[in-house]
């Protein structure tokens, strides 16, 4: 069984499920989990404030709703609720969990008259302004359970919420007769609450809604409630998660002496949930009601663990305190699995922000994950100066066959396809660890053990550009002044650096600038003489895939023959930039009116086949996707199996503190050092055998990124750049310079000797090898 048909109804449903055995079950419902989440299980680090206790309703079951006798105040205030989410974010936290009661002004005087006194007519509208003083105060981000809303409601929330919940239940209408736990609950009634999470639907509000199982509900009830569930995100695609919540017996209740379910009972409900909803449903059971059956929940399909509280308790269920995080990562790993953290809002509709959330809760939601939808929460941004996060770890994953099986069929050259790569992108745990190793054992077979380096120096010869790239801080239109005034280098400064750079000990002049408006074809030529003449020997990197185009297209002539030109002129290599993501989804976002892809790859290949080797390189972590990647890796494979001209590859982790998209909420802040890492290592594995260089960026990775990198496939340091000048537009903070002396520092602490190269890998006679002494 691989789940059920989205249209096969409740009783076709019940059938099957009645007459297979919980263990086949389990089973396809572990199957499908795996299929779609792999080895991760999420759950979201928040605070729970309690707004206000008093309901209109009166649930048998229920400790958390009372009488204003018994609260020191019908709501908390505004520096009560300001309190509890400043602990919260101290601690950590990224969410806020609103709960409280339905509409309890409807039944409680004295909540009507505590409203008035906060200047408010209604429990929603109170809770709007504290929602919006928590996210601008503390920048949790809320999470609102207020019970029963209307359209209007919702439209009135949602600017100030990420996500929203209501539990159904349950569907049946018995359990609201006399003697069942709904009677005398209005709010409870299905009808009711099916509407409520329809018009959640209608507007676009991430949901989480579930059911509370063991209140007297037989089974079939509750598979009419998964398939009302079911039915309803399937119609607005809303539904987040969906908790399969076991009840538990409170002293006090009229319900203290209800039996609660079995784990049996708990396991067949949530397998049930997993094949009608779907492997990629996240559906969640809290930790803290079932504390010694966690392996046995993630086993019978569950992949979320809810919100878990390092500060308050669980006030709905006091009885049942919450697991340490480290315990529930212990246990979870015992599983095979790896716990992480995620947001309020679920990863899919974190990705989507620009549909799910509203515009100001979409900026900050964007700016704070990675390519998966979950946090960042390692303080590392490429070009930064905070240090690098240990994330390796020992141990074993249902996902670690899988990688393994990758490693190996990439180890002997063979093509991965996208979807295996996107599968090692999403590695996390202790896979990261795996594939860091195997990438640094492919190194050692394709290049050695030592760290190489050029000593080069970066001529950027104008900031002023034609295109309007989002990402780029760097290039200027026209003359604005943004991060330090418009420039345009004369030939005779060019060539003049150029003699400067050899006269430091450079071998190679890298030579880039934007599309400035009087550049045409010769212009690169000129720029060529103009070195040629200063500086005879010294390597010229140069041009872009984007100037080669430009410069051949001003001047009628086909690529082949302009490349040839430039060559005999002095051109030596190209460098491979230009290329960002190569996917026109993701150009079209980031540089739309840019080389696309095929005249991209059509340049290199023209270079190639006149004889000018090139590098290549990624630019990644802003608004593309694992699977973007695994089509750039693979586009690049496949050139370098027709041309062999590439020498190496050069992943640039994407610096988002001045990039435009960036400042206007339009993309990501940059990958997780995470991502950074595998980004290295899957490019060893993919490019095994084809391109034998994997370079480090010390600009975009910082020292201590820089040498994670060194162990986890790449052996190349890149240039010591002396005028490093567009990553510091964009905000890196490394410096201009990376001298050999810095460069055999970070061989020292990698463990490896270092020697300087040539631009295309060989060796420089003049310099003896710098050891590490290890």
């Amino acid at each position: 069984m691989s789940g059920f048909a989205s249209d096969l109804s409740a009783g076709a449903i019940a059938a099957v499920l009645e007459a297979t055995p919980l263990h086949s079950l389990v089973r396809d419902a572990e199957a499908l989990t795996l299929a779609h989440h792999g080895s991760m299980v999420t759950y979201s680090r928040k605070v729970f404030i309690p707004l206000t206790r008093l309901c209109r309703d009166v649930c048998h079951y229920c400790t958390f709703a009372t009488t204003p006798s018994h609260v020191e105040s019908a709501y908390l205030d505004r520096e009560a609720v300001l309190t509890i989410a400043r602990a919260g974010a101290k601690a950590g936290c990224r969410e806020a969990l609103f709960t409280l009661g339905d509409v309890p002004e409807a039944r409680h005087p004295a909540a009507r008259k505590a409203l008035e006194a906060l200047g408010h007519e209604t429990t929603l509208s109170y809770l709007r302004e504290v929602a919006q003083l928590v996210l601008d105060e503390t920048g949790l981000l809320p999470h609102l359970n207020p019970g029963l809303m209307s359209d209007a409601d919702f439209a009135a929330l949602r600017p100030v919420a990420a996500s929203m919940g209501l539990m159904l239940e349950s569907t049946s209408e018995r359990l609201g007769q006399r003697g069942g736990p709904h009677f005398g609950s209005p709010d409870k009634a299905p009808g009711n609450r099916l509407a409520s999470i329809e018009a959640a639907g209608r507007a676009a509000v991430p949901f989480t809604t579930g059911l509370l199982i063991g209140i007297g509900e037989t089974r079939a009830e509750r598979i009419e409630t998964l398939v009302a569930i079911r039915d309803l995100h399937l119609r607005y695609g809303h539904i987040q998660e969906v908790i399969v919540q076991n009840f538990r017996a409170k002293p006090g209740t009229k319900m203290a002496d209800h039996p609660e379910p079995s784990l049996g009972d708990h396991l067949w409900t949530v397998a049930a949930a997993r094949l009608i909803l779907g492997g990629e449903m996240t559906i969640q059971a809290p930790p803290n009601l079932q504390s010694d059956a966690l392996p046995q929940l993630l086993a019978a399909g569950v992949n979320d663990w809810g919100g878990v509280s390092p500060v308050t308790p669980d006030h709905v269920n006091p009885e049942a305190p919450w697991p340490h995080l480290d315990a529930l990562a212990k246990v979870t790993a015992s599983a095979g699995r790896v716990l992480v953290e995620r947001l309020a809002v679920a990863p899919k509709f974190a990705l989507e922000a620009g549909h799910w959330l509203d515009p100001k809760l979409a900026t900050g939601v964007r700016r704070a994950v990675d390519a998966r939808g979950l946090p960042l929460v390692e303080a590392w941004r490429a070009g930064g100066v905070e240090p690098a996060p240990s994330i390796l770890q020992t141990g074993i994953t249902t996902s670690s066959r899988r990688i393994d099986e990758l490693i190996a069929r990439a180890s002997v050259g063979e093509r991965l396809d996208v979807s295996d790569i996107t599968t090692l992108f999403l590695a996390d745990g202790p896979d990261v660890a795996r594939l860091c190793a195997a990438a640094d054992e492919l190194r050692r077979q394709a290049s050695g053990d030592a760290i190489t380096y050029v000593v080069n120096r970066n001529i950027n010869y104008t900031n002023i550009c034609l295109y309007r790239c989002t990402f780029c801080a760097f290039s200027k239109g026209g003359t604005r002044d943004l991060r330090g005034p418009a420039y345009l280098v004369e030939d005779a400064e060019v060539g003049q650096r150029a003699a400067e750079a050899v006269a430091r000990g450079a071998t190679e002049v890298c030579m880039q600038g934007g599309i400035h408006p009087k550049f045409d074809g010769y212009t690169y030529h000129r720029l060529l003489g103009a070195v040629r003449t200063a500086a005879p020997d010294v390597h010229i990197h140069a041009f872009s895939p984007l100037e080669i185009s430009h410069g051949a297209s001003s001047l009628g002539m086909p690529l082949d023959a302009y490349l040839a030109w430039l060559k005999e002129a002095g051109l030596s290599t190209l460098p491979g930039t230009a290329a960002e993501i190569l996917d026109d989804e993701v150009r079209a976002l980031i540089c739309p009116d840019k080389v696309n892809t095929q005249e991209w790859l059509d340049v290199m290949r023209a270079a190639h086949e006149v004889g000018l080797r090139s590098t290549a390189t990624i630019m990644f972590g802003h608004v593309d996707s694992y699977h973007h990647w695994a089509k750039h890796l693979l586009a690049i494979r496949d050139l370098q199996e027709q041309t062999g001209g590439f020498t190496e590859f050069v992943p640039l982790p994407f610096v988002h503190m001045e990039a435009p998209m960036w400042r206007k909420g339009g993309s990501r802040s940059g990958p997780s050092f995470r991502e950074a890492l595998l980004m290295h290592a899957v490019a060893r594995l993919v490019l095994h055998s084809f391109i034998p260089n994997i370079q480090a960026s010390w600009v975009k990775m910082g020292p201590d990124g820089v040498v994670a990198a060194l162990r986890a496939g790449a052996n190349d340091l890149g240039g010591t750049l002396m005028d490093e000048s567009i990553t510091r537009a964009a905000g890196g903070r490394h410096g201009q310079l990376c001298g050999a002396e810095q460069m055999h520092a970070l061989a020292i602490r990698a463990g490896r000797p270092l020697v300087q190269r040539t631009t295309t890998y060989g060796s420089v006679a003049s310099r003896a090898p710098l050891t590490t002494g290890a």
